[in-house]
């Protein structure tokens, strides 16, 4: 990190400490990194909520969507009802490159042998590109969510940008209030068990007392897509 990231950190963070969620979308978009700066978001279980603060203050902010090619039906309709009710216009749906998954995943079956190459494969390299033009980046992540994410800070440094936890210490029951302050939609999947949710091979349900994040490759050690590990903890890409 440069010493002028980390300054520029430092500055951030004690300007925004305490702040809502809102006020952190709004300096974000309209002070800090006007035109520079996009929500990433996966359309999921508590993704309403951070989509619906945006549309407040920027109905044609950037959103980038990561369209894996292995997502579940249901996400892909509760983002499109999603767009139409809060009426965002800066939506991107961003998708593999076609000689990529063609050259390392002709069968479209990486994902059971390799998940963190096709991670990589179909949502980290597709989001490098997205980024390109920005400076900065929202997360929907919450330290509730698994012990991997308990201690993250609102900002982080990442190469070339900023990344930005506007709802990190939110918790479930805050989640839960915004959602019928504003009688949000919920997604279709949340009340079959699903509380995080990813692609559909490795998303499976919650059990109760499990965090909520439990259900994501279950069986194995990974906790990540890999969208949100420092860039030496990336997987290698796999061979053909």
């Amino acid at each position: 990190m440069s010493s002028a990231t980390a300054r520029r950190l430092e500055l951030l963070n004690k300007r925004y400490d305490g702040a809502e969620p809102l006020d952190v979308l709004r300096g974000m978009i309209k002070e800090e990194f006007p035109s520079k700066v996009a929500m990433v978001s996966s359309f999921g279980t508590a993704s309403a909520a951070l989509l619906h603060m945006i549309a407040q203050v920027d109905i044609n902010a950037p959103v980038v969507f990561l369209d894996t090619g292995k997502l579940f039906g249901e996400t892909k309709r509760y983002r499109d009802d999603l767009i139409k009710l809060l009426g965002l216009t800066g939506v991107q749906s961003v998708t593999p490159d076609a000689a990529a998954l063609a050259e390392r995943d002709p069968r479209g079956v990486l994902w059971s042998q390799n998940p963190d190459a096709c991670c990589a494969l179909r949502k980290t390299e597709p989001l490098e590109r997205a980024l390109i033009p920005y400076d900065a980046w929202f997360t929907g992540r919450k330290a509730f969510q698994a012990v991997t994410r308990a201690s993250l800070p609102l900002f982080e440094a990442e190469v070339g940008r900023i990344k930005i936890n506007p709802i990190i210490h939110w918790t479930k029951a805050d989640i839960e209030a915004y959602f019928v302050e504003h009688d949000l939609p919920r997604h279709p999947l949340e009340a079959d068990g699903y509380l995080s949710i990813g692609c559909m091979p490795c998303t499976s349900r919650v059990e109760p007392g499990e965090d909520a994040r439990a259900g994501r490759w279950r069986g194995s050690n990974k906790v990540e897509c890999g969208i949100h590990l420092p860039v030496g903890q990336l997987p290698a890409r796999a061979e053909p």
